[in-house]
């Protein structure tokens, strides 16, 4: 994996969604507030597009997400990267973590898992069960025999050992740095915390990386200093860390920023069909009516 120069001194933000739907208000916000901390920084703006997800990611919402980000007057450098043309890369990452002994492949199901979860069982930030371990104390013979036979799995991180692995090669704490503030004020020099995560996916069944492996990769591989993101993918800097250190890729810092919410104060998403901007651009809204809605603006 060949990085940037780590001294080249601009900083680099990005704005980077998955095409897997049309954009809404809660992406121009990210956008025009990632843009906003480039200019801040007089740094550059990167637009990435996060489509891992071969079976959603369509090249309609791809084209919709360049009309969109140019419609509210975002300019952004080429070429853009997609992530769908570099699964070698994760793949090799993944290669690397199976080396150092910190993840193990999974083979219980949804099914599986969700009857091993307890009622009382702990909850993860986003509220979802820790992962219960179905797969982490299999015997060495079961496991080989299973990989060995092909049977469907995904590669989990071995918290635990992950994360005492990562402290070692630290020597010490991990921490990072929040330059704005988490959904509870966190702000500064952090400790991570991962074990709040359990054994989170590293590589899902159908492909060789996940959410997680890929955007550290990315980042990294980018140059990216400062990644900009909503409060929602505050906690998941923890795990970030993690894979960074391990990975030993170069350490960003971090800004999260509010949400933007409809009337009942719940985020705008995709799958709760939160109007998208083409909408609002063919009922007539102006692109200056959504920077002064959203309270940014684009620098001229």
């Amino acid at each position: 994996m060949v990085l940037p120069d780590s001294n080249a001194d601009a900083a680099v933000v990005r704005f980077a969604p998955s095409p897997n739907g049309l954009l809404h208000l809660g992406h121009a916000y990210s956008a025009l507030y990632s843009n906003a901390v480039a200019q801040e920084l007089g740094g550059r703006f990167l637009l990435r597009i996060e489509d891992i997800d071969l079976v959603r990611s369509r090249s309609e919402f791809v084209a919709a997400i360049f009309e969109d980000l140019a419609w509210l007057g975002l300019v952004w450098e080429r070429p853009v990267r997609r992530q769908s043309e570099h699964f070698a890369v994760y793949r090799r990452a993944l290669e690397r973590l199976k080396r150092l002994g910190v993840v193990y492949p999974c083979f219980a199901t949804r099914k599986e898992i969700a009857a091993a979860v307890t009622a009382d069982a702990p909850r993860d930030p986003d509220g979802s069960p820790l992962y219960p371990g179905l797969s982490r104390n299999m015997s060495m013979e079961e496991r080989e025999r299973c990989l060995a036979e092909s049977v469907p799995h995904a590669w989990r991180l071995d918290m635990a050992a992950a994360f005492a692995r990562a402290c070692e090669v630290a020597g010490g704490e991990l921490h990072f740095v929040e330059e704005a503030s988490g959904p509870n004020g966190e702000t500064g020099r952090l400790a991570a915390t991962p074990e709040i995560w359990g054994d989170v996916i590293v590589a899902r069944k159908d492909i060789a990386t996940s959410y997680h492996m890929a955007v550290v990769i990315d980042d990294a591989l980018q140059g990216v200093t400062h990644v900009t993101r909503g409060y929602d993918l505050f906690y998941a800097t923890h795990i970030h860390r993690v894979l960074q250190v391990l990975l030993d890729l170069p350490q960003p810092r971090y800004r999260h920023h509010d949400l933007v919410r409809d009337g009942d104060a719940r985020k705008l998403s995709k799958s709760a069909g939160s109007q998208s901007l083409a909408g609002l651009r063919k009922a007539g809204v102006s692109a200056q009516e959504i920077l002064e809605q959203l309270g940014l603006i684009v620098p001229e």
